[in-house]
């Protein structure tokens, strides 16, 4: 267990964690690398106290990376077991613990699932207007299942209410500077190694509430080109049975996995989640879905037509000093 696992080896590893979606870019992970055991700390420098007040977003996010490093550690001939929030109330920042070790036996679909991992990003572009297929409909839904989530694809009814859900939100926000502010600090202009730059916006919605969230903080980004958007969109809520830390880690685990298989079928998509930064609104999107549970993502699929992506920070600054 105390054997080192190869500098080039964790390099690769760490890569395809990084790569994992986080909510305005802002890579919210720290890394410890002891033996072949690695820790996934959220990094406590990189909150959103305005938009994410409670971190769930940052669990999801470290969920995220837990499963991409997973998948990068099967596809280099390792296997993994791993606890998810193993001591939450000791090391609350202590998001998940990952112990990779040679196998035999190797997780072919994990290690099919790494070679999409830098083919994924967000889409913020007009879908055609075929829907998805119902077989991906089905397939993904498999993905979430598999990390102990549940995918809940929505009717016509349920994604208009879904989106009057994102006008309340909107309406909120307008006298919120706290908000604008924070949004302002991660997205916009040029982001060489973290945020959204405006590269990355996708064009402006023609019509108003929108399938995609225009997150456009500056004139230049409200300027941008405008284009239509399908006006029968396909979206679902992931969501879980419980809402502890470990259920949100577990959460992105399932989105991330969503997220590669979907990628593997020509899908792409985007986040519709400002109504889940509101207590009351998310368990309104929850009632949508007429199941128990706590909604994590409300995610818009669509046929991809992805734009540039967003970078990323060098590894070193993920990892204490005397590891870099």
């Amino acid at each position: 267990m105390s054997e080192q696992l190869p500098q080039a080896h964790v390099d690769v590893l760490l890569a395809a964690a990084v790569a994992a979606p986080s909510m305005h870019n802002t890579q919210p992970w720290r890394f410890d690398v002891q033996g072949r055991v690695i820790d996934i700390y959220l990094d406590g420098s990189r909150t959103l106290p305005a938009e994410d007040p409670t971190g769930r977003a940052m669990r999801i996010a470290a969920g995220a990376a837990t499963f991409n490093l997973r998948c990068a550690a099967e596809a280099l001939g390792y296997g993994t077991w791993f606890g998810l929030a193993p001591y939450p109330r000791e090391e609350p920042d202590l998001l998940a613990r990952i112990v990779v070790e040679p196998t035999e036996a190797r997780d072919e679909e994990l290690a099919d699932l790494a070679e999409q991992i830098p083919r994924r990003h967000t889409d913020r572009n007009p879908s055609d207007p075929a829907p998805i297929a119902e077989g991906v409909r089905v397939e993904l839904m498999r993905a979430a299942h598999a990390e102990g989530a549940e995918l809940i694809w929505l009717g016509e009814s349920e994604i208009h209410a879904v989106l009057d859900l994102t006008l309340q939100t909107d309406l909120r926000e307008i006298r919120d500077w706290r908000r604008s502010a924070e949004r302002a600090h991660w997205i916009g202009g040029t982001r060489p190694a973290e945020g959204i730059p405006s590269t990355a916006l996708g064009p402006r919605p023609a019509t108003y509430p929108a399938t995609v969230r225009d997150l456009g903080t500056r004139p230049l980004d409200r300027l941008r080109r405008q284009s239509a958007f399908e006006t029968h969109p396909d979206i679902a809520i992931l969501c879980t049975d419980y809402d502890e830390p470990a259920d949100q880690v577990a959460a992105g685990a399932a989105l991330e996995r969503v997220l590669l298989v979907a990628t593997r079928a020509g899908v792409s998509a985007s986040f519709l989640n400002q109504p889940l930064e509101y207590e009351d609104l998310r368990t309104k999107v929850q009632r949508l879905t007429r199941r128990p549970g706590h909604a994590d993502m409300i995610i818009r699929f669509s046929h991809t037509h992805p734009g540039p992506g967003t970078a990323r920070r060098p590894l070193g600054d993920f990892l204490p000093k005397e590891q870099q």
